[in-house]
């Protein structure tokens, strides 16, 4: 077992001592400590990934895995990996640069695609098996230059266009979307409901948004994951900062020691109601830090928080709040993580057609994000929902309720069928 085995929990450590780790390939084992190095950072689904990963492993028979696997151990044996280019445990940048410079690098690739080909739908399989009902419903801000007809429409095929009496008061469209009350009520959104019920829990529920407006709804204190762009200004603006200052000391003298800096740039209590969670501060730093434009482009920061919470933590119900971004000012801007309001004199201006024209493209990333995955295939209701229109675009499975609906449907009447598919 290598000396630098990662905390992990005692399932997985059981297999590790076992040594079952130490006889898969080096890459492989390797690649799987490197992903597993920050444990307590991970969410619960990451970690479950890997206890099912390696429980699989473990009850297949000896034979088996090693067919699964021979392979990959010849070419590792034709690139020249032994203890010494390769010691068992390490994976590092001097690995990967290592796999890049190897002729034999596409084949690696091909191998490792390969054995995941075969091991991840039988764990797709596990997931499914005890699979759930899902919700995921994505808002459109009211600002946006369009009619219903000119919405969702890379996504309009696969779903169906469910008609809705718009209330009295236009404020009061999402409180009854979400709570089934007018906003004055506080009543729980479908978010909160789902989190404090038996299917519920930790990192179940989120919200990701622009401005506040979903996260205001509700009941304070609850254990609804909530990130929002304009909420985050503050960490955000001391980031943009932090890291060009790094840039223009020359602080930093290669990658490997830029990245070990950017760690260091941690949310602080004041910048953030989460930095008390080391998942969820480390998960705010992370998106706000490996996404491109996440720190200057609100609807981009909503789109790869939303992408990146679906990869890591597979969250059963999701409300996503896009907004209306502002033109980009000269481009240095976005190489040199400046804040363009501090740095350029000129004003800044809302972009509604460009906002509608980003946002046609994330609604379908962000769908797309999801099919991926096993936990949300053939079980998860898709609600694109724009605030204050007359319509929305429902792609779900044919037992959820709104797939029959013949007539408009009232704001609250739509939140009970979200309650009655969820089971709240």
């Amino acid at each position: 077992m290598p000396g630098n085995t990662p905390k992990v929990s005692p399932t997985l450590q059981a297999l590790i001592d076992k040594g079952l780790v130490d006889s898969l390939p080096r890459s492989f084992a390797a690649f799987c400590f490197d992903q597993m190095k920050d444990w307590d950072l991970l969410f619960p689904a990451e970690r479950s990934y890997f206890e099912r990963l390696f429980g699989l492993l473990d009850r297949t028979s000896p034979e088996v895995v090693a067919r699964l696997f021979q392979p990959l151990r010849e070419i590792e044996s034709r690139m020249g990996m032994t203890e010494k280019t390769w010691p068992r445990g390490i994976f590092t940048l001097e690995q990967v640069d290592f796999l890049n410079r190897n002729r034999y690098y596409p084949e690696w690739r091909a191998a490792v695609s390969k054995i995941f080909a075969q091991l991840d739908p039988v764990l797709d399989a596990e997931i499914t098996r005890t699979g759930h009902a899902r919700l995921v419903i994505v808002i459109s801000p009211s600002q946006l230059p369009a009619d219903p007809d000119r919405m969702w429409t890379r996504l309009e095929a696969l779903g169906k266009r469910v008609s809705i009496e718009p209330p009295k008061r236009p404020e009061d469209f999402l409180p009854l979307l979400l709570t089934g009350e007018e906003q004055s009520r506080r009543a729980p959104t479908i978010a909160h409901s789902f989190a404090a019920g038996k299917k519920g829990g930790a990192y179940s529920s989120w919200i990701v948004e622009v401005a506040d407006g979903l996260s205001r709804l509700g009941p304070e204190g609850s254990a609804v994951v909530k990130y929002s762009y304009d909420a985050l200004a503050p960490y955000r603006k001391r980031l943009m900062k932090d890291v060009q200052s790094v840039v223009d000391a020359q602080e930093t003298p290669g990658p490997r020691q830029f990245s070990a800096r950017l760690k260091q740039m941690k949310i602080l209590a004041s910048e953030g109601e989460f930095a008390a969670d080391p998942i969820l501060a480390e998960f705010a730093r992370a998106i706000l830090l490996s996404g491109n434009g996440t720190l200057l482009i609100n609807n981009t920061f909503v789109e790869w928080a939303t992408v990146q919470a679906v990869r890591r933590a597979r969250p059963s119900v999701t409300l996503v709040g896009f907004g209306i971004r502002n033109k980009v000012k000269p481009f240095s801007s976005l190489l040199i993580y400046a804040d363009q309001d501090a740095t350029n004199p000129i004003p800044s201006q809302m972009d509604t057609l460009g906002s509608y024209v980003d946002l046609e493209v994330f609604y379908q990333y962000v769908f797309q994000e999801f099919e991926k995955y096993a936990e949300y295939r053939k079980n998860t209701a898709y609600l694109f929902v724009g605030d204050g229109m007359e319509e929305m675009l429902a792609i779900a499975p044919p037992d959820f309720p709104l797939m029959q609906a013949a007539d408009a449907q009232k704001l609250p009447q739509v939140f009970g069928h979200l309650k009655e598919w969820l089971g709240v």
